[in-house]
């Protein structure tokens, strides 16, 4: 038995994918029971999530008790902010569960996870030093806010760390990224995201459109986006949300928002050439992997995790508009590109190959 914890985030995002993926994948391919024990940052007041991180975590009885009641071995944590914090961690190894912290982001030291802000990549927080974050108030919220999270950060980063068995991360520059913010993450390894539905070929040759699929907010370049296509000549669908949804669709771009799996997967069926465009050093964006998978040649930025999945031929230099519109010109209707994306992506994120990786951390 596997129990995954996860904080669910007020907007969701590919996280909470991956932690569905994950839980799939120890059932199909390991075999064994898994529950996901959740809580979400939509039902907390502001007060209240700052009482939780100054508190590192609450109830974190529920842990050890979900531990006892089910037999976990491994408890699996994703997202600890703010409602489960390292008192969850402790309260899992109290009651004889090993424990493992999966990585998603870059919070452990960066207060708003990306290290991103003000228009341009940020790595000025360093291990314990969230100072920063809080002069900066990358978190966009009030000042008191900052000072809560990135004193919180502080405090119990060491607490994380002396409770947690393992650490993983989605892809090798996340890793890198971790250590250079002098993150404690000695013995981490890497992981790849599970893709678990790949198309059998690619139909590229078909498409209508560029699709760019994910939050919608100018730190994920959605703007370069736009004015790559506009330049190709090429129609763009933008499906996601995010605070940059209305100005979007003021464009005149169609964007239907967030949309639900089946149907985000339907348009993948229709598009030509997906992009992303990230302006931030990305850990592993799901896009570019969900893309891929459905048999699309990826345009993207050469961001972060992004230059060790998306085939050279779809890179381009962080912000280079030109170079978008190049890159998605070429890989317009590939069929040929698109089979390349399905192979590179088998290779990395198969069921099989994720699961004997998950193996040999959850029995080390």
């Amino acid at each position: 038995m596997i129990l995954l914890l996860h904080n669910r985030y007020r907007v969701p995002g590919g996280e909470e994918r991956a932690v569905e993926d994950l839980a799939w994948l120890i059932r199909a391919e390991l075999g064994e029971d898994v529950e996901i024990l959740e809580r979400s940052s939509r039902e907390l007041s502001g007060a209240a999530a700052a009482g939780a991180l100054l508190r590192g975590g609450v109830r974190p009885e529920e842990v050890g008790a979900a531990v006892r009641r089910t037999g976990a071995r491994v408890v699996h944590a994703h997202n600890l902010n703010p409602a489960f914090g390292w008192r969850s961690l402790a309260a899992a190894r109290a009651a004889g569960a090993r424990t493992v912290l999966h990585l998603h982001n870059y919070r452990l030291v960066c207060a708003n996870g990306i290290c991103f802000t003000r228009g341009e990549d940020c790595t000025r927080c360093h291990g314990r030093d969230t100072l920063p974050g809080v002069r900066l108030n990358c978190r966009g919220g009030s000042r008191a806010q900052a000072a809560v999270y990135g004193a919180a950060l502080a405090a119990w980063q060491p607490r994380v760390a002396a409770h947690v068995d393992r650490v993983v991360v989605p892809s090798a520059f996340a890793l890198e990224r971790l250590r250079a913010l002098g993150a404690p993450v000695a013995g981490a390894v890497v992981v790849a995201s599970v893709q678990r539905d790949v198309a059998a070929a690619s139909a590229a040759g078909d498409g209508e459109f560029v699709l760019y699929a994910g939050r919608v907010a100018a730190e994920k370049g959605v703007f370069d986006a736009i004015e790559a296509c506009r330049a190709a000549g090429l129609a763009l669908v933008v499906a996601g949300a995010g605070p940059a949804l209305e100005a979007v669709r003021a464009l005149g771009v169609q964007a239907p928002g967030r949309l639900e799996p089946e149907a985000l997967a339907a348009l993948r069926r229709r598009a030509a050439v997906a992009v992303v465009p990230s302006r931030y050093q990305e850990i592993l964006p799901l896009a570019a992997l969900e893309a891929m998978a459905a048999g699309l040649p990826v345009v993207a930025t050469r961001a972060g995790g992004l230059a060790e999945v998306v085939p050279e031929e779809g890179l381009a230099p962080v912000g280079d508009v030109g170079a978008l519109a190049a890159r998605l010109t070429a890989l317009w209707r590939d069929r040929a590109a698109g089979e390349r994306a399905l192979a590179r992506v088998r290779e990395r994120c198969a069921p099989d190959r994720v699961a004997a990786r998950l193996r040999a951390v959850y029995d080390d």
